[in-house]
């Protein structure tokens, strides 16, 4: 099977919510799953379990969340758990590292090689980059690649053209009669 080139195609509801910006045809085959919220995985657990239920929530609202995009959203939902826990162990090891430069201060002779969030020294006193950093970097990429397939990036979401169905306004539409105050 040869490689294929070129950006990857993106799913038709995503182009008609952009309102077809390429006037290309669209795949009227494409299968079309009904809108749903599929059940987050019973292994989804904390911060990453909420963000499941907040994110569908949300796809689902705009028509874009069906039961077959729940390993999707699952990855992105572990990516973002592992986000987290890797952000409380840095915060955890700067405290750490500012609790131990005062203990230095008081005791000059004291040899501690604790991580400052960013640097870590090794078991040889050799400086190296934190390699939580590493795992933070590889969870952002592996969310934002995922948020760019549900089209929830500020660049991707900008191509979307969403209608306003009734009872959809709001309360400042509510308040000015749907005055439209993008003119002033």
């Amino acid at each position: 099977m040869a490689k294929k080139t070129g950006p990857a195609p993106r799913p038709t509801a995503l182009k008609e919510l952009e309102g077809n910006p390429g006037k290309r045809q669209l795949n009227l085959k494409e299968p079309k799953p009904v809108n749903a919220v599929p059940a987050c995985p019973a292994f989804i657990k904390g911060s990453a379990r909420k963000e499941y239920q907040r994110v569908s929530a949300e796809l689902h609202t705009l028509g874009m969340m069906t039961r077959i995009d729940r390993a999707a959203l699952a990855g992105y939902c572990i990516a973002w758990g592992q986000l987290e826990e890797v952000e409380a162990e840095l915060a955890k090891m700067k405290k750490l590292y500012r609790e131990t430069m005062k203990l230095k201060k008081k005791n000059p002779g004291l040899k501690l090689n604790v991580s400052n969030g960013m640097v870590a020294v090794t078991s040889n006193g050799n400086a190296i980059i934190e390699p939580l950093l590493s795992v933070r970097k590889q969870a952002m990429e592996q969310m934002h690649k995922f948020l760019t397939e549900f089209g929830m990036t500020p660049a991707s979401r900008s191509r979307i053209i969403v209608d306003k169905s009734e009872g959809t306004e709001d309360a400042l539409d509510e308040f000015t009669g749907n005055y439209d105050r993008r003119k002033n």
